[in-house]
């Protein structure tokens, strides 16, 4: 899909820069609030650091994964 994530970068204060099959790229901006559940591992700003793409999704150990749409329709409406 034109929205699989090929490159993935941390970047501190828990955003990450983000280019996609297509090309555009771009940064995502994460809410630690939202860390809860599976995702409370992020909060610790080492482990959140370990991100790497798996299979067109943003991932980290563990298993934890981001859908990479949202991403996408994110930056695609930063750009209009």
């Amino acid at each position: 899909m034109y929205w699989d994530v090929v490159e993935v970068k941390p970047e501190p204060d828990y955003r990450l820069f983000v280019r996609f099959a297509d090309g555009s790229g771009g940064r995502v901006q994460l809410a630690p609030e939202d860390f809860t559940g599976v995702l409370a591992p992020l909060r610790e700003p080492s482990f959140f650091e370990q991100v790497f793409v798996d299979h067109g999704a943003v991932a980290w150990p563990g298993e934890i994964e981001l859908a990479p749409d949202a991403m996408y329709r994110q930056i695609a409406g930063e750009r209009r």
